[in-house]
């Protein structure tokens, strides 16, 4: 046998209602909980503060001195005095210019002053001139041959077996002597003292001459000490 419910005792006919009733409570409980204000009070104490006098830095106040501007220069005038005299005024002339003893060749003298590349051209030596310096009758190789001649071998290099090529730079005076000898590459002091006596001791050249006038030639030459 089939049971049937009673349609009163179906609560499927109410859901609606308890929805809208839930509702309502739940719209209801949300305006109350916003209208609902508390008041909390909060007490605050203040830390007591003391007073701290900051004392001012009194500045003395200083007078400037008053600078006073420099004087503007004076301006000097210059007037020229023109003196008018009369035609019969004797004007003695000024005699006293020139002493009554006047001679031109005493009181003018005409002093020859060189040219600076001419006293530059004597004053450094040439490499290379139109005629060249000479030695006994011969060129450079000539005194080559003479210094090998007077070369004396130094006793502490021969001991110590030193040996080796000098290079020597000198210059023949217009006069024809040696001068500025110089070691340009050296092998032991008492050889290069050796190569530097012998070249001073040199005889006198015939002078080199450029452009008809005798001027100063530089030679550099090698001087070799070999033992035998």
């Amino acid at each position: 046998m089939e049971l049937k419910k009673n349609p009163k005792a179906d609560l499927q006919n109410k859901k609606l209602l308890f929805f809208e009733i839930g509702l309502a409570l739940s719209l209801g409980i949300v305006l109350l909980a916003f209208e609902w204000t508390t008041t909390d009070t909060v007490n605050v104490d203040l830390a007591q503060t003391t007073e701290v006098k900051v004392e001012q830095e009194i500045i003395p106040i200083t007078n400037r001195d008053e600078v006073k501007p420099p004087e503007p220069p004076k301006q000097i005038t210059v007037s020229d005095v023109i003196k008018v005299v009369e035609d019969n005024v004797n004007i003695d002339d000024n005699t006293d210019i020139f002493d009554s003893e006047f001679s031109e060749d005493k009181a003018v003298t005409i002093m020859a002053f060189k040219d600076e590349e001419e006293e530059e051209e004597e004053y450094t030596p040439f490499v290379i001139v139109e005629d060249m310096p000479s030695f006994q009758g011969g060129d450079i190789n000539n005194f080559r041959v003479w210094v090998q001649k007077n070369l004396k071998y130094p006793d502490v290099a021969a001991e110590n077996g030193i040996q080796g090529r000098v290079i020597i730079n000198f210059v023949v005076e217009p006069n024809g002597k040696v001068t500025n000898v110089k070691v340009m590459r050296g092998v032991d002091p008492s050889l290069d003292k050796e190569a530097i006596r012998v070249v001073s001791s040199s005889p006198i050249w015939k002078p080199g001459s450029q452009r008809g006038k005798a001027v100063r030639v530089q030679f550099t030459i090698p001087i070799i000490f070999v033992l035998q």
